[in-house]
């Protein structure tokens, strides 16, 4: 696995990772929604309105389906942010849900928060921790954050320094741990008004554990070893893409994890995705069923529109989501989205 947080360049094309997804005979995930009757899979409503502010990150983590890092050049123009602040002000979405790489690398960032704020839209952050530590330029986000009432979701992919220096490098736990420290100082987790969640992925090839035990165990022992609070623990089980893809592949697990996940399929998660409430919107401005989906390159239905130029909230909410094999990574047991678990 260091070989894994090392890398910084894609596993391979998306479409060879497609490829290499439906390579294997297992159930088509078209199948399995034809047989539960939910194919073609459609939008409920758009809830959620995420916007990936670029790919650049001051870490290299190695299930990160993004393919984040330093090296990363793709940055949110404030032109599209613009387009996306168009979109929300005629649409009030009542959640954005900011992501990245680390978003807080963007130069617009907090231009783009304060705008956002007077949307209206509940704000989601998804900070990797350690960026609050990364140089002074970052220290007084918990306060920047607690200032525009921003919800954070953080990366912790355990309670113990092994479990979490091993998914995202060496001296990752302590640097988190710190950063949980100051947003608690300012509030987050104890402060109703200042929620401050945490996600687990689990760091080898094997599913999520029930998250609602796991969140039990990871507030006993932050509170009890750290003196650390937090709101809830979400469990997103990991997507069979990009680094993690390749991590399956070169410890010969890329069969046996598919396999689990296909095995896994429960029809009340399949009905409950997030795709169908969330709208997902690339670095460039372009259009998304889910995170998921755009790092493969997979647009919404080509019937819809592709940009955010031509935002059609019409045709949008009454596309077809575009599935493909990954898509059991959301499917599997009690379901997996940006949320955690959703049955």
């Amino acid at each position: 696995m260091a070989s894994l947080q090392q890398r910084q360049s894609p596993l391979s094309s998306t479409q060879e990772q497609l490829n290499r997804l439906s390579s294997l005979n297992l159930t088509a995930f078209k199948d399995n929604l034809k047989k539960n009757g939910l194919y073609p899979l459609k939008p409920s409503s758009i809830e959620v309105f995420q916007l990936n502010l670029g790919k650049m990150c001051n870490q290299t983590c190695h299930h990160c389906h993004v393919d984040a890092g330093p090296d990363r050049k793709e940055i949110m123009s404030q032109e599209t942010m613009e387009l996306a602040l168009g979109v929300l002000r005629k649409h009030r979405f009542s959640i954005v849900d900011l992501t990245g790489g680390a978003p807080e690398m963007n130069p617009h960032f907090r231009w783009f928060v304060k705008e956002l704020k007077k949307t209206g839209a509940h704000i989601l952050n998804r900070c990797n921790l350690t960026i609050i530590l990364a140089n002074q330029k970052y220290n007084d986000l918990p306060d920047f954050f607690k200032e525009h009432q921003v919800e954070v979701i953080s990366s912790m992919p355990h309670y113990t320094m092994n479990h979490t220096d091993r998914q995202r490098g060496n001296g990752v736990f302590k640097k988190s741990i710190e950063a949980l420290q100051r947003l608690n100082r300012v509030g987050y987790g104890r402060d109703s008004q200042l929620k401050l969640n945490l996600v687990y992925n689990p760091s080898g090839a094997y599913l999520p554990s029930q998250q609602s035990a796991l969140e039990k165990d990871f507030k006993t022992r932050l509170k009890a070893d750290w003196d650390i609070d937090f709101n809830q623990l979400f469990c997103i089980t990991n997507m069979p893409i990009s680094r993690y893809l390749e991590y399956l592949i070169e410890s010969g697990n890329f069969e046996h994890y598919m396999t689990q996940l296909v095995n896994a399929f429960n029809p009340s998660s399949a009905q409950a995705v997030m795709c169908r409430s969330t709208l997902s919107v690339g670095w460039e401005g372009s259009l998304y069923d889910c995170d998921f989906n755009q790092m493969l390159d997979l647009k919404v239905d080509q019937r819809a529109p592709q940009h955010l130029r031509d935002f059609d909230l019409s045709a949008v909410q009454n596309r077809e989501i575009i599935i493909q094999q990954h898509c059991y990574g959301c499917t599997a047991g009690a379901g997996s989205s940006c949320g955690g678990t959703v049955t």
